[in-house]
């Protein structure tokens, strides 16, 4: 049995925080504001394998009304969403993403990223795909102002 999911994330880009994506933190005068790391696309893949699973979205396993959550590593709240999965007899099969961000530009970090993501997913690093692109100038991404995160990913029956 397969399932699939969707996961999406969007966040403001602001001078007073870090810019972490997928568990890296990028050199840039500006980060994602979040109750968290606002680590966008480490949260898109946890809402693709929540929503895959049926089980809402990140904001209802960790809200940010709840202060156990501020400023939390993205990549651990990751580790438990996998950890869901696995509880419920899946495990991942690939997942593929989208970062849209102005700039800076990510390619140099890209592999890093996808090693980060592979490994709290349990998966090969050949199942993990991360692309970047730009906002050609337009709406909030285009200007600079913020960073968005797609992610889909395939499920698959554990086998134990």
């Amino acid at each position: 049995m397969f399932r699939i999911g969707i996961g999406h994330d969007t966040h403001r880009l602001v001078a007073s925080r870090p810019l972490v994506l997928g568990g890296v933190v990028i050199p840039f005068d500006r980060g994602s504001d979040g109750h968290s790391d606002g680590d966008a696309l480490t949260h898109a893949i946890a809402d693709a394998i929540l929503g895959a699973l049926c089980e809402g979205d990140l904001g209802l396993h960790f809200p940010d009304t709840d202060a156990q959550w501020k400023d939390a590593n993205s990549m651990e709240l990751l580790g438990r969403v996998v950890w869901l999965a696995h509880e419920r007899g899946f495990e991942i099969a690939n997942v593929d993403c989208n970062l849209m961000l102005e700039r800076p530009r990510l390619r140099e970090y890209i592999d890093a990223m996808r090693e980060n993501l592979a490994k709290a997913l349990n998966v090969e690093i050949g199942c993990v795909s991360v692309k970047a692109k730009t906002g050609e100038g337009l709406d909030a991404v285009g200007r600079g102002e913020a960073i968005t995160a797609q992610a889909i990913v395939l499920l698959k029956q554990s086998s134990s």
